[in-house]
């Protein structure tokens, strides 16, 4: 028997709790007492019969009457009879202690059992009867006592087959995988034979190792060659496949089984969703409902995620449908907690609430699911009002679940002042040791500009889980400390090694941005290497991180390829390839992906036409804009807001029709903020050097915000070019006593796993010397050729040739040069600043490009400039 399958298991730590050997000592009787007077006590036990009846009655009368109690589930009246029959000295046999034992452990009573316990030993059964033993076994499985199962399993002198089952049933609920698949090895030395419940107990085992692939192989061989593939089995091993990720094994399984239910269809159902293979598992589905196969409340909780996910209204609402035709949601909170989801991921929160007024039996996870679906699409105050009502009014008291949600709404919502009282509250409740409140609490103290806190609760959490790792590098990149996102994320692969944990679509779709913020085009590839080896790329969500990323390190034709390979868009992709071809200049393209959209039935959204307008801006698409812009609402459905407002005015003002730009403003209506459209006025002041209007647009901005630094310093560079020093002085001067402070000029580009970063004027570069050489030498070749300085872009009043020698420490021209030299010829060089470029550091990039002889791929603040034989993308229009 024990040849048939060969488990190679690695050696434990520890010997294990339970032998092989058989021994025949009698388990010792615990200290609690096993007096019928302390048996009456705990079920509140009514007087014995009379004498009369007890004669009346045989005992097999009162044994069969006890097991019926308990098929009926009638659990303390099965206790009570049992001490009736002991009160009139009718002895209990082999029958009635299995049947016993399972009432109390259906009670979960531990000490009423451990009383049970003792009078087994009283009444001969403790050594001499197997299926008692089995009995206990489970008893003390189901009340969570791990060390007496595996006592009374060890003590048990003939184990026979249910014996073993029960043993290794006992180790999957104490999630003792290793000990579960010793046990089996055991069981065959022991030449027990396996059942099908021994190997769903074993195929469980190994969905929960991660060498399991390997022992789940044997287990489903071995299960074949035994003639054991039933539906039990199959369903066993559907699951296992699926939680070890390999879905292709879980399709087999179901194509090549002839008697699979609605529990294989489920159990496949559920391993596609968790393994985020979201539209096979709406296709199986589907043929699942063609073969007749009826869904029941588990089915629709398993699909509604896929809806949720791919933000399928349409379908989720067929599935809503379907699920009351066939009565799946008759009152069943878990199924409405499903729905409210779904609705709330697709922005549907009134139809989640309508679900959620609909159910009257409350469980904790639908109040949890509307909480959820409030703070998740910032309805911040309903879902803070909804938690004090379950409280207060419906006396259910929040778990970490509901703690979880609150946390953030508490953060965001203006009504709730004291965000940091939240922690208090949790700790007051004693929820603070779980792991999902510490991650939100991370995530609030990121979100306060408290990154040290969140660094602490992270760096103190032991049992850190992805969902910790992936909410510290959201509060890094929510704190734009982009090289700390990276660092944690190299930590985490690392820490991958010694733990199951994978970065996940959630990980990815995080870190993604700093890739993107920080140029880091390589190690944005590697990302999306590990996305398409792990099935994750043409997920909506890292899709569109991708397309973003690509787009953003200067690789438009990745961000295109992605795109198109993403088989599901939402509005998001189309807003992130949109914003692509805008910011790098390609309007037509832009206003054609629009259309394209459009033909594809995805409505625009607020975000689609900020993107569009800013393509049109940098192309000099202004005719095009403004049609655009005084039809979105007939044409699109979409009311112009003070961003699309501020958006024309930067389109007109980069245009050079200041004037027209700032009658434009004059026209939004009084209740939008016009901060931003002031801002992009004085942009163009700026670039156009128009002093009248800008000094009206900063004096709108300073009143509107005044902690601003870039309005005063767009202020004070217009003073300068027009060389009205003492102004320009008097703006600064106001800065530095309101305590404003001006951002640095900061490039980055990637070399090698780093990202290097050079500040304007700082030498702190361990190249810096090197570099500021290097550019000296390239100064002299490019005015060679024709450059000149334009030293209008320093505008501090010193002479002429210091004013060069800060033009060529700005940082973009620093990075320029260390790419040159630290890179192979002809290497594309790649460098992403914080700032407009200025005029300057643009023409000196030709220059540079030309004589060095390479593409140089610029990307400041507002667009891309790609350098190549000398000119510029831009067409020196930005």
């Amino acid at each position: 028997m024990s040849s048939c399958l060969h488990l190679h298991l690695p050696p434990l730590s520890q010997p294990l709790p339970f032998s092989r050997h058989k021994r025949r000592y009698p388990l010792r009787a615990t200290k609690t007492s096993s007096s019928l007077t302390e048996l009456s006590n705990t079920v509140n036990v009514v007087s014995p019969p009379s004498k009369l009846i007890s004669q009346s009655r045989s005992p097999e009368f009162w044994i069969d009457s006890l097991r019926s109690k308990v098929r009926s589930n009638l659990l303390r009246e099965a206790v009570s009879t049992y001490i009736d029959m002991i009160v009139l000295g009718i002895k209990p046999d082999n029958f009635a202690f299995p049947a016993l034992l399972k009432a109390v452990a259906d009670l979960n009573d531990v000490v009423l059992g451990k009383q049970i316990h003792a009078h087994v030993f009283k009444f001969g059964y403790g050594a001499d009867s197997v299926t008692v033993a089995n009995t206990l076994v489970n008893f003390y499985r189901k009340c969570g006592d791990f060390s007496a199962v595996c006592k009374v399993f060890d003590r048990i002198p003939e184990r026979n087959q249910v014996s073993w089952n029960s043993l290794i049933s006992s180790l999957c609920s104490f999630e003792k995988w290793e000990m579960a698949l010793e046990a089996f090895r055991c069981m065959l030395d022991d030449d027990v034979a396996p059942s099908s419940f021994t190997l769903v107990s074993v195929a469980m085992a190994c969905s929960n190792l991660r060498e399991g692939l390997l022992f789940g192989k044997e287990v489903h061989g071995y299960s074949l060659r035994r003639g054991v593939l039933n539906s039990f089995m199959v369903n066993a091993l559907v699951a296992m496949y699926g939680k070890l990720g390999k879905l292709g094994c879980c399709k087999v399984l179901l194509g090549g089984f002839g008697g699979r239910d609605l529990v294989t269809w489920n159990t496949l159902l559920s391993s596609l969703c968790q393994n985020e293979e979201f539209v096979e598992a709406l296709g199986y589905l589907r043929e699942m409902v063609l073969e007749g196969v009826e869904s029941d409340g588990f089915t629709i909780s398993s699909v509604l995620p896929v809806c949720s996910h791919l933000e399928l209204l349409r379908t989720g609402k067929e599935i809503h449908g379907y699920g009351l035709k066939n009565g799946a949601l008759d009152e069943n909170s878990f199924v409405g907690s499903a729905l409210v989801d779904m609705y709330c991921n697709c922005k549907r929160v009134v139809s989640a609430r309508r679900v959620f007024d609909g159910i009257f039996d409350r469980k904790i996870g639908l109040w949890n699911a509307m909480i959820a679906g409030y703070a998740q699409n910032e309805y911040d105050e309903e879902a803070l009002s909804l938690f004090i009502e379950m409280e207060e009014s419906f006396g259910v008291l929040a778990n970490t679940t509901t703690m979880a949600s609150v946390v953030p709404s508490c953060v965001r919502s203006n009504a709730f002042s004291r965000k940091e009282a939240i922690h208090g509250f949790v700790l007051k409740r004693g929820l603070g040791e779980d792991r999902f409140v510490q991650n939100a609490l991370m995530d609030m103290y990121s979100r306060l500009g408290k990154i040290d806190i969140a660094e602490m609760i992270f760096s103190k959490l032991e049992d850190k889980d992805l969902v910790t790792w992936n909410t510290m590098i959201t509060g890094y990149v929510f704190s734009e400390c982009h090289e700390d996102a990276l660092r944690v994320l190299h930590k985490m692969q690392n820490f991958e090694r010694k733990a199951d944990l994978k970065p996940n679509s959630i990980t990815l779709m995080t870190i993604l941005p700093s890739c993107a913020a920080l140029s880091a085009l390589a190690k944005g590839k590697e990302i999306h290497a590990y996305s398409i080896k792990n099935n994750l790329a043409t997920s909506v969500a890292v899709g569109s991180a991708l397309v973003d990323m690509y787009a953003k390190c200067g690789c438009l034709h990745n961000a295109r390829k992605v795109f198109d390979q993403i088989p599901i868009k939402n509005v998001i992709t189309w807003n992130v390839i949109i914003m692509a071809y805008g910011m790098h200049g390609n309007g037509q393209d832009a206003i054609d992906l629009l259309k394209m959209m459009m033909v594809q039935k995805v409505k625009p959204n607020e975000v689609t036409f900020i993107s569009v307008f800013a393509a049109c801006s940098h192309s000099g698409m202004v005719d095009e804009g403004m049609r655009i812009f005084y039809n979105m609402q007939n044409e699109y459905g979409v009311e112009p807001s003070s961003d699309h407002y501020a958006c024309v005015v930067d389109l007109l003002g980069r245009a050079g029709r200041v004037e027209e730009a700032y009658q434009l403003i004059n026209t939004i209506p009084l209740y939008f903020d016009k901060a931003g459209a002031w801002s992009s006025l004085l942009g163009a002041c700026r670039i156009h050097n128009n002093l009248e209007i800008g000094e009206i647009a900063a004096q709108n901005l300073i009143q509107l915000e005044p902690d601003v630094a870039s309005h005063y310093v767009l202020l004070a560079n217009i003073y300068s070019s027009a060389g009205l020093w003492e102004k320009a002085t008097e703006v600064r001067r106001k800065m530095k006593v309101k305590g404003v402070r001006k951002e640095p000029g900061c490039s980055w580009i990637e070399h090698g796993d780093e990202v290097h970063k050079f500040i304007a004027g700082d030498s702190s570069h361990p190249q810096s010397e090197k570099l500021h050489g290097y550019l000296e030498t390239l100064w002299e070749k490019m005015r060679e050729q024709g450059y000149v300085p334009d030293t209008s872009c320093v505008l501090h009043n010193v002479e002429e040739d210091e004013k060069e020698v800060l033009l060529c420490g700005h940082s973009e021209k620093l990075a320029i040069a260390f790419g040159i030299l630290n890179t192979s010829p002809g290497t594309v060089i790649r460098v992403a600043k914080n700032l407009r470029v200025c005029n300057d550091c643009h023409q000196a990039t030709k220059f540079i490009s030309k004589i060095v002889d390479r593409e140089i791929i610029l990307r400041d603040v507002r667009r891309f400039h790609h350098f190549k034989h000398g000119t510029c993308s831009c067409g020196d229009y930005w």
